[in-house]
């Protein structure tokens, strides 16, 4: 398949429904990644040159710049994603008829196997940097596009607990127990505050209202 983002999105969902296992899960929690920074780019954008939220006109220039990079950056690892689960599988592939070629193909697989890993955990660390964006955003943009960033935050919420069911079960591949060790923390605390992050925004939406302008 071509770049994610040189596809539609018809055919990104075709080519996820096929046969092939690739775009897969991958594919599709950058999707939502790049989903979600898009709709807080919108929200911005919805935001700018309006007199009722000029006093939060740093932080939209800020917020949307880092969106529309953000975005960009999702559907780069969705291609990343497909990558690296295609090395893993050429890997596994090798042919291991002796010994010295058996360790060999070990060592190509766990090589593959920690990128497999890495990638996915990249993704979960671009949604916990893009969740505070938007919880940053939540009160201080267009009451009218309030919805837009709770979706954006559910959006972000998924997408980083698939990826990180996504590294999770690549872990075992790598056979690396510190490796695995600091990536499974690194997880736990990632998780757990962007679903801190994703509940005080869909809060803070509920309760409308302006907040007020962010300090230094």
């Amino acid at each position: 398949m071509e770049r994610t983002m040189d596809v539609t999105l018809g055919d990104f969902t075709l080519a996820l429904a096929s046969a092939e296992p690739t775009p897969g899960g991958g594919g599709a929690t950058a999707l939502a990644g790049a989903l979600a920074a898009s709709l807080t780019s919108m929200v911005v954008r919805l935001s700018q040159d309006r007199p009722t939220y000029a006093q939060h006109a740093k932080l939209h220039e800020e917020v949307v710049a880092a969106s529309d990079v953000a975005r960009l950056r999702f559907l780069n690892l969705a291609d990343e994603d497909a990558a690296a689960y295609r090395a893993y599988m050429q890997a596994r592939r090798l042919p291991h008829d002796d010994r010295d070629l058996e360790l060999r193909r070990a060592a190509a697989t766990r090589d593959a196997a920690r990128r497999a890993t890495i990638v996915p955990l990249t993704i979960v660390q671009q949604a916990h940097h893009q969740i505070d964006l938007v919880e940053r955003l939540a009160g201080r943009s267009n009451a009218s596009a309030a919805s837009d960033l709770d979706v954006a935050a559910l959006l972000l919420e998924c997408a980083a607990k698939g990826a990180a069911a996504n590294v999770t079960v690549n872990l075992a591949a790598i056979e690396d127990e510190g490796f695995a060790d600091a990536a499974l923390a690194e997880l736990d605390q990632r998780l757990r505050q962007i679903q801190a992050a994703t509940a005080r925004t869909r809060e803070r939406v509920r309760k409308g209202g302006q907040r007020s302008v962010e300090s230094a």
